[in-house]
């Protein structure tokens, strides 16, 4: 068993602060978990303190049925792939991928065909003689995660492993590591500030901010229901969109008004009396372009962004910044007058005072 628990775990380095503050999560067996948060929030403390390279102030770690608080990182059954690669440089890949086994005393036969396994489930066989100076960014970051497979551990913990490669090769790593969790099939701890990695890796997703957990879930549940503003901002890019509204009982249902434009909810009726001010929180995506003046909003174009096959809209309503996310298929000027409407099913609303997610409150 590869499971994680996490009993009230609490890192404390001065007296008034907290980097972690009485974290407790079930990490099941075999799942890809990613903690996903700001930086300083405390994800890498709370990665380290699962490899035991960082004590614990306060509260108990689990592998399996085992608590480890006392347990050496040698004997912990774990593996950490760091951002630095942290390879030594007067070693060959090969030597680089053998040394944590040499420590363990692992026979040389056995040390040789973990390496060759491993060096061709990666596709680096091929540069097992080079050193370190020789590879680039991306084979140094195959190096990295073959070492770790080869000490065949229970549990990989990567802390932000892609932060130093470009655009392309994250892409194409993020996918090596999705391919690589099915193939091993081991429990993942994945740490990382970049949501669009969380969202593509994540079984679920951890997602942290000053020292504990601000909601934990897949990410449809995260992505369709985020807890609160901070939350629904974090796990949004290109940003949601967020506009003051108000929620008013019309014939029995709860409808969201945001300036005469209205927009029906699944909300229980009962919120309009607790949660009258509002803010409506709309991803870009959600929104459209139409011919449609009534119940639209009319806003004016600032600047248009090309990604790919994709524009977003940066347009203007009432003096703030408000995004459309369509596909590419004509180009718009500064200036440009449009309708902009809303997907209803799937606009957020959170409590103005409180920022939480009204849907979480009723």
């Amino acid at each position: 068993m590869s499971s994680i628990t996490l009993k009230s775990l609490t890192k404390q380095y001065t007296e008034d602060r907290r980097t972690l503050d009485h974290i407790s999560l079930e990490i099941k067996d075999k799942e890809f978990l990613v903690l996903l948060g700001p930086s300083g929030c405390g994800k890498s403390t709370l990665l380290r303190m699962i490899a035991g390279i960082e004590d614990i102030t306060q509260g108990e770690v689990y592998i399996g049925d085992v608590c480890v608080n006392e347990v050496e990182p040698k004997d912990r059954g774990v593996a950490m792939v760091f951002q630095n690669y942290a390879l030594y440089p007067h070693m060959t890949v090969f030597e680089n991928m053998a040394y944590g086994l040499k420590i363990k005393k692992v026979k040389r036969p056995e040390r040789e065909k973990r390496i060759k396994a491993a060096a061709e489930m990666l596709q680096i066989d091929s540069l097992l003689k080079r050193y370190p100076s020789q590879l680039s960014g991306g084979q140094k970051q195959r190096v990295a995660i073959g070492r770790a497979i080869v000490k065949e551990p229970k549990v990989f913990l990567m802390d932000e492993p892609l932060s130093n490669l470009d655009a392309k090769l994250r892409n194409e790593m993020r996918i090596e590591i999705k391919k690589l969790h099915e193939r091993l099939n081991s429990t993942f701890i994945y740490v990382t500030h970049d949501q669009v990695e969380a969202v593509t890796l994540g079984d679920r997703i951890a997602i942290m901010a000053e020292g504990k957990f601000r909601q934990i879930g897949t990410p449809l549940e995260i992505i369709e229901c985020p807890v609160d503003m901070f939350v629904a901002s974090f796990i949004s890019s290109p940003p949601i969109n967020y506009v003051d509204a108000v929620l008013v009982n019309q014939q029995g249902k709860a409808i969201v008004d945001i300036d005469g434009v209205r927009v029906e909810t699944s909300l229980p009726i009962d919120v309009v009396e607790n949660h009258p001010r509002v803010v409506a929180g709309i991803r870009p995506e959600h929104c459209f372009i139409t011919d449609e003046t009534s119940n639209t909003f009319a806003m004016e174009v600032l600047f248009t962004e090309i990604i790919g096959t994709d524009v977003l809209l940066h347009l203007t309503y009432k003096g703030s910044d408000f995004i459309v996310k369509k596909s590419f298929t004509q180009t718009y000027e500064k200036g440009q007058k449009l309708y902009v409407g809303l997907d209803a099913s799937h606009v957020n609303v959170f409590d103005k005072n409180t920022q939480k997610n009204v849907r979480s409150l009723s």
